[in-house]
């Protein structure tokens, strides 16, 4: 049986379908995702981009990272929830903020990035994989 991951914004503006297993699920802790979290973090789930179905109108953001990649952050223009991110060394996926899923209570962090700019006050556990700062890594083909 294929898993399949829903999720939507605050106000059901926006919706989205995952089909399959994320690739990766990570915790960032990078200035970007903590000002656009509003939290110590953001927490994603990444998925192949042909994998997913995304409906409702979405603003974005986009940025140029630390390693000069641009990155893409979705969001409802209506509850300004954040959906996904976007960036261009992974051009083919998109990674799902788990706040925003329907169900995500079978999903667990495998790794923790920026963990250096991780506040004194935003704990995960210890036995988690984690990198000072973003790791050279391409998700699998």
């Amino acid at each position: 049986m294929t898993k399949v991951i829903t999720g939507k914004c605050l106000c059901g503006a926006v919706s989205y379908t995952a089909t399959g297993s994320p690739v990766v699920v990570a915790r960032c802790h990078c200035e970007e995702c903590r000002r656009t979290s509003g939290a110590g973090h953001s927490t994603g789930a990444m998925f192949p981009v042909s994998k997913v179905s995304l409906s409702g109108d979405v603003a974005q953001y986009r940025y140029t990272s630390a390693s000069g990649s641009e990155v893409t952050k979705g969001f409802c223009p209506k509850c300004s929830s954040p959906i996904y991110g976007t960036n261009t060394k992974t051009s083919d996926h998109m990674t799902f903020t788990l706040g925003t899923m329907d169900n995500s209570d079978e999903l667990e962090i495998q790794v923790v990035v920026f963990e250096r700019d991780k506040p004194h006050w935003d704990q995960v556990d210890a036995d988690v994989m984690s990198f000072d700062t973003q790791p050279e890594w391409a998700p699998p083909d």
